[in-house]
């Protein structure tokens, strides 16, 4: 099959038959098709899209270019959550214990931040010695032992996706629903799951900004992952606002152990965690309606018990065995903390969660390019969100810097980044709306 050939017919509108984006996919991972074809496909489908049937063939397709993992032996349902992405979005960390103890297994892997959005891989990379990327004998005995494992993706899940997602970043193609849809459930359906839930974000610190956006990308991935035979809901969630009061690595970290203690808990990102947790339930089969898969996650947090399973897989994937307790001591602290001060009064209106994202990249906790080493002690915490009332001289937040002209650059970002009025702003909610197949 002739990629010139595809590549023309997808070019001219015409709908890709499963044989052809199987070919398509083969080039892929064979290097059979050459970057500039693959690179006139990717613009092909961008400009043209594709139906619901092209995108599940594709889904598949990428997926079977590697290992498919299967959890067929575990003495309960299996299943994951996604995120789109957004600023102080840890939520994965509280998640995973959290739905594990309610009866469910959670073998979740997860990718690095790359542009504004942290990634949970490099969260938990601020542990000392924890195994993120453990081979597959300790992560299965993890995750059958503990009930969840938070580690990264290997090289053989969704080769495919790799390299199509590496020529789309150089070729303006990556914004393409499709194509979007596929990159995600390829790897979401070579882990083996048996349902899966996402949280697709929408504001101004999310990739999709808009309501409109967000609600297009959720209900593609719903459908098409139901279409590719994983059952699957979406929650849109709201990023016009950090989701936690910390956005960085270690301090992401700490504020996930402070949720699961209950030392301090974001209000909204309790609302986002548990709302996610009950949908995952639900999703999983452990429990029947909305209101017992709201009461059981309540209770794994309340009662500890989800604290208990985070530290014991922290020590599973060798991070201290008493990191939930003493986690002040483990975690790297930056040697510069400078709170940053509002210089008049007023209600905090809104927050460009965005530059936020990026005055940590800024600070060295994130990255503009793949390699890029991770400076995990540096980040922003104690945001102030959105109707907060602030006095002159109030901390908008703490900079945790390198060095002194990191954190100048730092509080300046903070300082663009919040809007103060006179009067307190109207409070959305975070979730925004459940979005399932026949939605």
């Amino acid at each position: 099959m002739l990629p010139q050939e595809i590549v023309r017919k997808k070019r001219d509108r015409q709908p890709l038959a499963p044989d052809e984006i199987a070919a398509f996919v083969a080039g892929l991972t064979d290097g059979s098709f050459s970057e500039g074809q693959v690179a006139a496909l990717g613009m092909a489908i961008f400009l043209n899209g594709m139906e619901r049937d092209e995108a599940v063939a594709l889904t598949l397709a990428m997926r079977d270019s590697g290992t498919v993992l299967d959890w067929s032996d575990m003495p309960g349902p299996v299943t994951d959550k996604h995120s789109t992405g957004g600023v102080g979005d840890n939520v994965s960390l509280m998640l995973a214990p959290i739905v594990a103890t309610c009866g469910a297994y959670v073998p979740m892997i997860s990718g690095r931040g790359l542009g504004h959005t942290g990634g949970t891989l490099d969260k938990m990379d601020a542990i000392p010695g924890y195994a993120s990327q453990p081979d597959k004998a300790l992560f299965r005995k993890v995750v059958r032992e503990v009930g969840c494992a938070v580690i990264g993706q290997t090289a053989d899940l969704a080769p495919a996706d790799k390299r199509f997602y590496a020529i789309r970043d150089v070729t303006g193609t990556v914004e393409s629903i499709p194509l979007i849809t596929a990159s995600i459930l390829s790897k979401k359906l070579a882990a083996g799951l048996q349902s899966l839930v996402l949280d697709v974000k929408a504001g101004n610190g999310a990739f999709m900004a808009t309501k409109k956006s967000a609600s297009g990308l959720a209900q593609s991935l719903v459908a098409v992952a139901n279409g590719a035979g994983l059952p699957t809901t979406a929650l849109m969630t709201d990023m016009n606002q950090p989701l936690a009061s910390a956005a960085g690595n270690a301090v992401e970290v700490a504020n996930a152990v402070d949720f699961l203690t209950g030392r301090a808990r974001d209000r909204r990102l309790e609302e986002v965690t548990l709302a996610l947790a009950a949908e995952m339930l639900l999703a999983a089969g452990i429990a029947s309606t909305h209101r017992q898969a709201e009461s059981l996650a309540g209770n794994a947090l309340s009662s500890g018990r989800a604290a208990d399973v985070f530290g014991r897989m922290v020590s599973a994937l060798g991070g201290p065995a008493d990191f939930v307790e003493k986690y002040q001591t483990y975690l790297p602290q930056a040697p510069v903390i400078r709170p940053v001060k509002s210089g008049k009064s007023g209600f905090v209106t809104a927050i460009a969660s965005r530059d936020i994202g990026i005055a940590v990249v800024a600070l060295g906790g994130g990255r503009t390019k793949p390699e890029d080493v991770i400076d995990h002690a540096v980040g922003i915490t104690a945001l102030a969100p959105v109707g907060t009332d602030i006095a002159k001289g109030d901390a908008l937040a703490i900079v945790h810097a390198r060095n002194e002209a990191d954190a100048d650059q730092a509080e300046a970002a903070v300082h663009a980044a919040y809007t103060l009025g006179e009067g307190r702003p109207r409070m959305p909610r975070p979730v925004i709306r459940r979005i399932a197949l026949s939605s």
